[in-house]
């Protein structure tokens, strides 16, 4: 299976799951079999693994995680292969930013340039030939992150990870700051543009950062919406 290229993003990297070997719990006591979600979210009562399952990472070209996993779904339940794929995920979250006095809520992959899959192997470790080639043929998809042939299931701890980051949000988005009090910024925009200072307190609620800039010799806290610093380059 040839693998995609990744393009550059803007979105945010987090980092991918670890690779692994070791095979990942796959029985749940007979639990009853998961209705594949595809709006996306998990609902808390379902289990981490339908009974003879595991999860396996597929590798992906950037920005293409939403179309993979809606063509996978789509051709699974046309070719009747929900016995041997069930989910299929791409984790998300919903950010609010502030931005001159206007609210946004954006969502951001939690894991760009790879798609979760729940399925079903052989005996012998391989993917079934039909799901092998459905999965190939599909525009955006590259290689399933193991050995050729025979991909490697996430152990538990990375699947209860993953699965934890796809339940649906019942909470309202909160603020994403890329600061920590200490931080060498620049202020961008505002009365103090180009000044440099040094993060105090974060005002998660309020999209907001404390920062201390030096005005006429002295050191002096400044309320700044977080969109108007950034990080200060290293000397």
């Amino acid at each position: 299976m040839a693998e995609a290229e990744p393009k550059e993003t803007e979105t945010e990297n987090v980092d991918a799951p670890t690779e692994t070997e070791a095979e990942a719990a796959g029985d749940d006591g007979g639990a009853p079999p998961v209705t594949t979600d595809l709006e996306g979210g998990i609902p808390e009562d379902e289990p981490m693994f339908t009974p003879g399952m595991d999860w396996f990472v597929l590798r992906v070209a950037s920005n293409k995680e939403d179309s993979v996993k809606e063509t996978l779904l789509r051709k699974i339940k046309i070719e009747g292969l929900t016995d041997r794929v069930n989910r299929i995920l791409v984790p998300t979250e919903k950010i609010k930013t502030i931005k001159a006095g206007k609210q946004k809520v954006t969502e951001r992959k939690l894991y760009p340039g790879y798609v979760f899959v729940e399925m079903k192997l052989e005996d012998d470790g391989r993917i079934p030939q039909d799901v092998f080639f459905l999965i190939k043929e599909t525009t955006g998809v590259g290689d399933f992150i193991g050995t050729a042939g025979r991909p490697a299931p996430m152990q538990p701890h990375e699947v209860e990870k993953m699965i934890q980051a796809s339940k649906k949000p019942e909470e309202e988005p909160s603020y994403k700051l890329e600061f920590t009090p200490g931080d060498n910024v620049k202020i961008k925009e505002g009365p103090f543009e180009n000044m440099d200072g040094t993060v105090d307190k974060l005002l998660p609620e309020q999209g907001k950062v404390i920062v201390v800039v030096t005005i006429f010799g002295r050191a002096t806290p400044v309320e700044m919406e977080y969109w108007q610093i950034e990080k200060a380059e290293e000397q």
